[in-house]
């Protein structure tokens, strides 16, 4: 059983708001092989009051209300919040969490759990990195304690192709977070927009889902059509996304139990932090040189498309 800690800026609650974090989430509770043992919240898609209030809800609506949650960082470790030019973002009312359960600052929670059972717990972070850097910044022998670390973040064999956004969203609200990560010599792997961008969610799949998901996937299905309506009218001409939606933060989790569904590299990976024009980018080497530095993580170079998408559905077709 591999035993996680999810680490989310989760935005899914309404439709037109982003739902990868959300379809991230129903797959750690789903999967048979995951034991979701904690929650940590950040912010990122949103705030991390709504991200956190959301997340409360979703493990309500997943029957997971057991799983405990706790609320992360507010903003970067150095940088105002910014806000991504071509995302929804979803706010909610301030007010007490749907279930009365107390959260507390994440980076502490994942210390403490991480520590008191070395070797036993994987971090998968799947918002900006500001909570897990934060976590090791409070006690560096994280990095040797934590089994494993997976990342949803960067993009190492192409780039973002949006110069008001350089590097991939998570790595761009928070480079110096990401930095952070990469050079703390923990176990990594890094799941980036290379192959996230090619594991997608049709509105076909979300009919598919809709007749037979249970009310999860009713919810589900209503979520995925309005944000790819959302999609539709504020990317156009990129027809990749008329019709369907990108599932980046699924292929993170998926990777846990189904590490086969993807081709791993061994890289050394750093990121920028000065300047707007390459913030948050993240400098691959892919150590074919003569005299290649160290590799620091393992990246995703190819995925397995149709078996992820299969893994995916039928996963969440067993949710109540």
């Amino acid at each position: 059983m591999l035993r996680v800690l999810l680490d989310t800026d989760l935005a899914m609650g309404t439709p037109g708001s982003d739902i990868d974090d959300g379809f991230a989430l129903a797959l750690a509770v789903a999967d048979p092989e995951i034991s979701l043992e904690l929650v940590t919240t950040v912010n990122g898609n949103t705030d991390v009051d709504t991200a956190t209030r959301l997340t409360l809800q979703l493990l309500d609506r997943l029957g997971a209300d057991t799983v405990p949650v706790a609320r992360g960082a507010t903003a970067p470790l150095l940088r105002t919040t910014p806000r991504s030019p071509d995302g929804a973002e979803v706010v909610l009312p301030p007010g007490a969490d749907p279930s009365g359960r107390q959260v507390s600052h994440a980076a502490r929670h994942l210390v403490e759990r991480v520590m008191a059972e070395p070797g036993r717990l994987t971090v998968v972070a799947i918002g900006p990195l500001t909570n897990v850097a934060l976590a090791l910044a409070l006690e560096p022998r994280l990095a040797d304690a934590v089994a494993e670390i997976v990342v949803m973040g960067g993009v190492y064999l192409g780039h973002t192709n949006v110069a008001a956004m350089p590097g991939e969203f998570n790595f761009w609200v928070d480079p110096e977070a990401a930095a952070m990560v990469l050079a703390s010599g923990a176990p990594l792997r890094l799941v980036g927009l290379d192959v996230t961008r090619q594991v997608r969610m049709s509105s076909q799949d979300a009919a598919r889902l809709r007749e037979g998901g249970g009310s999860f996937g009713a919810f589900a299905a209503d979520c995925t059509d309005g944000w790819i309506d959302h999609l539709a009218r504020t990317v156009p001409g990129d027809e990749r996304e008329h019709g369907s939606c990108a599932l980046h933060d699924p292929l993170a989790v998926a990777a846990l139990s189904r590490p086969d569904l993807l081709t791993w590299r061994p890289a050394h990976v750093s990121v920028e932090t000065a300047g707007e024009r390459t913030r948050g980018v993240a400098v691959a080497d892919l150590l074919t040189t003569d005299s290649p530095p160290e590799p620091n993580c393992r990246i995703a170079v190819a995925v397995d498309t149709a078996g992820f998408r299969e893994h995916l559905l039928r996963a969440l077709a067993d949710l109540p």
